[in-house]
């Protein structure tokens, strides 16, 4: 091979890896973490929500809504829900019209994943398909280290509980519907959304404000 060719396919493998190591990240907005609706006024007003409006919501609320679904509240990197042996399972996959991306705790950010609107990918139900942004709870099983498949789906299901729940009482606290959604094709999702094998889908949750 002469200089020339060599040089060419140097520069043809640099831009192939280039592309696939990069990844955007959105920083969010600081988390606001204190204020909301008392407790009891949230709890009266939870409720699952189908029917939204085509209001986007806003960057700073979905920072908000994150760091209450699954962020870091203490200096020991602790969240905001309880972990199973520590081992922070989930993924949080963000899915909105303009793009998905997966939630970062550890630095309070979003990477990209790509600019498609997968939105119809995210549950079965026609509401979920134009609903401004849903979640798609991932476990990723291989950080269960030490663990059978049945404790494996224990704590998964135990732990999306509490992330959901905490999702249910913010929206509330903000005047948006919410949904959780367990009636989704897993196998199609697990495709879209590029996973590896030992990551499951475990719910979505869609939201919106409320029509």
């Amino acid at each position: 091979m002469n200089t020339k060719a060599f040089s060419a396919c140097l520069i043809i493998i640099f831009s192939v890896c280039s592309a696939f190591s990069q990844t955007e990240t959105v920083k969010l907005p600081e988390p606001r973490t204190s204020g909301g609706m008392p407790l009891f006024e949230a709890l009266n007003l939870r409720q699952s929500q189908r029917d939204y409006t085509s209001q986007e919501i806003d960057l700073q609320t979905v920072s908000n809504l994150l760091w209450t679904a699954y962020g870091i509240n203490r200096p020991d990197g602790k969240r905001t829900v309880p972990a199973a042996r520590n081992w922070n399972t989930f993924d949080i996959y963000v899915v909105m019209a303009d793009g998905w991306f997966v939630y970062n705790a550890e630095n309070h950010s979003l990477m990209k994943k790509g600019s498609d609107d997968l939105r119809k990918y995210a549950g079965r139900q026609d509401f979920v398909h134009t609903a401004p942004l849903t979640l798609i709870y991932v476990a990723d099983y291989d950080r269960m280290t030490d663990a059978s498949d049945d404790i494996r789906d224990f704590y998964s299901a135990t732990d999306v509980g509490f992330i959901s729940q905490n999702v249910y009482l913010f929206c509330a606290s903000e005047g948006l519907g919410t949904c959780v959604l367990g009636q989704v094709d897993r196998d199609m999702m697990r495709e879209v959304f590029k996973l590896r094998p030992g990551q499951r889908v475990i719910l979505s949750q869609t939201m919106g404000y409320p029509e």
